[in-house]
């Protein structure tokens, strides 16, 4: 499945549909391209974020830190 960069709209929230509990970061995160993802995007709720190097780097850690799987 295809991924999707995405960050939340300046005073929006986006729960992540597996973990309610859990809200789309402020810096961003990388989420699966599916219709929840989309649907938050065609709402107004997230915006895509583009990734720069730095960026890439930091999301790696807190992959890392969650228990993500390294690619």
């Amino acid at each position: 499945m295809s991924t999707i960069n995405l960050k939340p709209a300046l005073g929006r929230a986006c729960p992540f549909p597996e973990n309610p509990g859990e809200l789309l970061p402020s810096e961003g995160a990388e989420v699966p391209r599916n219709t929840y993802w989309l649907r938050r995007v065609q709402d107004g709720d997230a915006l895509e974020h583009k990734v720069t190097d730095g960026d890439a780097i930091e999301q790696k850690v807190v992959k890392a830190k969650k228990g993500g799987e390294e690619q």
